[in-house]
């Protein structure tokens, strides 16, 4: 692993080489000059696997270094660093991902070993970083034609008893010769060419079949789907769904449509008419994703939703970033004035399941929990959550 290191304070230069040197790493060069460091990118090529940047430099600050970074398409992993307030450390890390960079962290100073740890310990393989396959309209026609979309399912526990209440379904697409691919690779083509009402309803007759499999062994869950705005086009979709859900005999009440917020913007008048006509009938609708769009509180007032999720981006680290803390804090309050229930998702380990404890926010999701996972394992995920949940919630 060759890592480079960039801040113009060789103290601190001195301190972080003899921290990744004594964590393992032996390849690092660290250069006090932000210029120099461009220069030998700029010559070498991208030869470095992981970059180190502080922000706050003489000449070509941080910031502007993340613009060379874009400019050069450099693959590799980018750690920020800075002493400065921390929602410029965030913003910072918001702007390099924007610029399709691969952050491994934001690092406030002083930096510690284990915080270095944490963000180099799991580094994804170089090949992880190839640009994905985006699949075609024709592919995709095929592998719908011949049911290839699986779903997998991520468990939602209680934040106040550790209890396993529901899962969010997950749609994969198991294909004969590139195995499984993830829904990133072909729900814009599902949407771009008038396909995802065909996905969407597969994706909702697996899960509502597993759901009825579930509650006829004993078990029963909450069961979200998600769900585009362009099936909220057809104002047909509200009777589907219900007759639906009926037919397969689980409790309309069990069910969650989830919207995603970013995309809840075109002709209104369809999606208030179908939204309206599905909560009538006590099917849960819950906003996906909030606080990443530019209308959440427009949404909240003109659609009848009565669950929010909280977005992963403002849940995990929120314990140990209080602005982070101060939006999810935010959100919980106004939820909970309007009588809504909410979600955090984006719980990847034991600090923000702790932190989200001392809320008042109802369920969560994330992978310290579970990751998604083939209907058939969670019965074996449910004995080890048992073990767990007791460790978390009972100390």
């Amino acid at each position: 692993m060759n890592i480079l290191l960039i801040d113009d304070d060789t103290f601190i230069l001195k301190i972080i080489h003899q921290q990744l040197t004594n964590l393992g790493f032996h390849k690092i060069t660290a250069v006090d000059n932000p210029a120099n460091a461009l220069a030998m990118l700029e010559e070498t090529g991208n030869t470095f696997d992981i970059l180190l940047l502080d922000l706050q430099m003489p000449g070509i600050d941080g910031v502007e270094f993340i613009r060379h970074l874009d400019r050069l398409e450099y693959p590799g992993g980018v750690v920020l660093i800075s002493g400065q307030d921390e929602r410029i450390l965030l913003t910072a890390k918001r702007l390099a991902s924007s610029q399709n960079l691969r952050v491994l962290g934001a690092l406030h100073k002083p930096v510690t070993p284990s915080q270095l740890d944490k963000v180099l310990k799991h580094i994804p393989d170089k090949a992880n970083n190839l640009p994905r396959k985006i699949y075609g309209r024709e592919a995709l026609q095929n592998g719908l034609d011949r049911h290839e979309l699986i779903n997998h399912y991520q468990p939602q526990i209680d934040m106040h008893s550790g209890r396993f209440i529901g899962v969010e379904t997950l749609v994969r697409w198991q294909h004969p010769h590139d195995g499984l691919v993830f829904p990133d690779q072909f729900i814009g083509t599902a949407e771009d060419h008038g396909l995802i009402d065909e996905l969407t309803r597969q994706v909702l007759m697996n899960a509502l079949q597993q759901g009825k499999i579930w509650q006829d062994a004993g078990l029963r869950l909450r069961l979200s789907v998600n769900i585009s705005m362009d099936n909220l086009d057809s104002l047909d979709f509200a009777d589907y769904v219900i007759k639906l859900v009926e037919q397969v005999n689980i409790p309309l009440s069990d069910i969650v449509l989830e919207v995603t917020e970013s995309r809840l913007t075109k002709n209104i008048l369809a999606p208030m008419d179908i939204l309206t006509r599905i909560r009538l009938k006590h099917i849960g609708l819950s906003i996906d994703d909030f606080g990443t769009g530019h209308s959440s509180l427009v949404q909240l007032r003109d659609f009848p939703f009565d669950e929010l999720k909280i977005d992963r981006g403002f849940i995990h680290g929120a314990h140990n970033h209080s602005a982070l803390r101060a939006i999810v804090e935010a959100s919980l309050c106004m939820a909970g004035q309007l009588g809504i229930r909410t979600v955090a998702e984006g719980i990847e380990d034991l600090a923000d399941l702790l932190f989200l404890k001392t809320t008042s926010c109802d369920l969560g999701q994330g992978y310290f929990i579970a990751k998604p996972m083939p209907a058939e394992e969670i019965l074996l995920w449910m004995t080890d959550w048992g073990a767990r949940r007791d460790e978390v919630f009972q100390s």
